[in-house]
């Protein structure tokens, strides 16, 4: 049964009839927008997201199985009300979600799906739970189990307002990114003293929309996901690829006019840039039941990965993942170049490969100071006139 906005109790029967789906075999990707979506993905629905948990729970037991992945499942804060995260805390906990924290770890997403009367009623929605959940956990108990497993906070902004109306994508993305990792501080530097995981903003970034969200994310986030148009901007390019800044790209298309060969994941690979395969979506558009072995199953096939190129990814993503990377990488793994690679944590992959993407790191970076001083120069000199 689900509720619909009008609040009449709907079958499935009827959910299905209203999309004109007379036979289960004319479902399809394409059909599973909204409606499907809130009747069996969400967590507040008529039955308390119980199908939600169960398929969850399923995908949980397979990674207890699995000695070699884990997963960083994402639920959505959208701070409408103060009691959010009280209901997600309590659905996580109701349904033992909260037993497989060796193998998961939760992504809070934040869309920006309405529009906002009062920006700073948002803002404590979103983050004072955490902040009282930090400072006494004894007080919040419920809040503070799902808080203290939370290692990433991704923001999702979309191009439109209200009614369609066309609102400007640079102040929101700037405001939202400015604001969250402004309260990111505070927050994370409470978690420290309390030997708490800080969280990580990782904006949405680079799938779709202006090209200056990648430059915003790279001043304001730790990290981004896709990434994919800093294709169409190689400066930007240069600059993740300078610091190294990892992020997680996906290879299968979600949609059906995608191709896979046309990613630039094996173009950001061999110039050296952190990225790692991802899924997106794993139960709507992957076919096994380990959608990341798929992924990288297909992308050797499709764009001719050796060995040691999926060591390497696989080893960039566990940089950016939020699971302890000294259990992973070794205890050396923050040591540059040769030194951090342990070969007997990082699958093998070899100190050659290692050195080489060093050195053509140390090889660009020498390269900026002769620039930087020639620039000063210029402005000097131009002043003196």
């Amino acid at each position: 049964v689900y509720v619909d906005r009008s609040g009449e109790l709907l079958s499935l029967k009827q959910i299905f009839e209203a999309m004109k789906i007379t036979d289960y075999y004319d479902l399809n990707i394409d059909m599973l927008d909204e409606p499907p979506e809130e009747v069996f993905l969400k967590t507040d629905n008529h039955i308390g997201g119980r199908f939600f948990a169960e398929i969850l729970r399923e995908v949980m037991n397979d990674l207890k199985e699995s000695r070699y992945q884990n997963a960083e499942l994402r639920l959505s804060i959208y701070g409408r009300s103060a009691d959010e995260w009280d209901k997600l805390a309590q659905w996580a906990l109701h349904h033992g979600l909260t037993e497989f924290n060796d193998n998961v770890r939760w992504m809070i997403q934040i869309p920006r799906l309405f529009d906002l009367d009062n920006f700073q009623t948002f803002l404590d929605n979103l983050f004072r739970p955490l902040f009282e959940a930090t400072i006494d956990p004894s007080r919040i108990r419920i809040c503070s189990c799902l808080c203290s497993r939370v290692p990433w906070c991704s923001i999702t902004i979309p191009g439109t307002g209200r009614n369609g109306r066309r609102v400007s994508a640079t102040r929101r993305t700037l405001t939202t990114c400015t604001t969250c990792t402004l309260t990111l501080v505070p927050l994370n530097a409470l978690r420290r003293e309390r030997g708490l995981q800080p969280i990580v903003l990782r904006p949405h970034c680079g799938e779709a929309g202006p090209v200056h969200h990648l430059a915003t994310a790279f001043l304001l986030a730790d990290n981004i996901s896709h990434g994919l148009l800093l294709r169409k901007a190689p400066v930007l390019q240069y600059l993740y690829y300078l610091p190294r800044c990892p992020w997680p790209c996906r290879r299968s298309p979600t949609t059906a006019c995608s191709c896979p060969t046309a990613s630039p994941l094996p173009d950001f690979h061999a110039k050296g840039l952190c990225v790692t395969l991802s899924t997106d979506d794993p139960l709507m558009f992957h076919f096994t039941k380990e959608p990341l072995m798929e992924e990288y199953s297909i992308a050797a096939q499709v764009w001719k990965l050796t060995n040691t190129d999926m060591c390497e990814l696989a080893r960039n993503s566990v940089i950016m993942s939020g699971f302890p990377h000294e259990r992973w990488l070794g205890p050396a793994y923050q040591h540059e170049g040769v030194l951090g690679n342990d070969i007997r944590y990082t699958n093998n992959l070899p100190n050659v490969r290692v050195a080489f993407r060093f050195e053509n790191l140390l090889h660009e970076l020498a390269l900026l100071p002769p620039l930087i001083r020639g620039r000063e120069l210029t402005a000097g000199t131009a002043a003196c006139r």
